[in-house]
């Protein structure tokens, strides 16, 4: 088990994806995110059963990152209940840990 994080964040369109991500990598609460178009998501909201076009944004940290990473998604995000699911990394190219960790100081 490493101390890095993938975070996966849904958003309503690119270009709000990547207002967010331009913003958590020069903030350095991330080392990169990525934009993954073309979902379709379908979801229980408000007792009604959904389906929305959106984007999934995702994000490469460190886990000593993740509260203020959420803190600050929160703050940009359009959403009233937005999706922030981290996950481990339990391996990965050391090489690659080692260009997170030094982006993210």
């Amino acid at each position: 088990m490493t101390d890095f994080r993938i975070v996966f964040v849904t958003l309503p369109n690119h270009q709000t994806g990547a207002e967010i991500a331009r913003i958590l990598v020069a903030e350095r609460l991330c080392a990169c995110a990525n934009l993954v178009g073309g979902l379709t998501s379908i979801y229980r909201w408000k007792n009604n059963i959904e389906e929305s076009s959106e984007i999934m944004m995702i994000i490469k940290t460190h886990e000593c990152k993740l509260e203020e990473l959420e803190k600050r998604v929160r703050s940009m995000h359009p959403y009233e209940t937005f999706e922030f699911v981290a996950m481990p990394i339990t391996y990965g190219n050391q090489n690659y840990l080692d260009w997170i960790e030094d982006a993210v100081k």
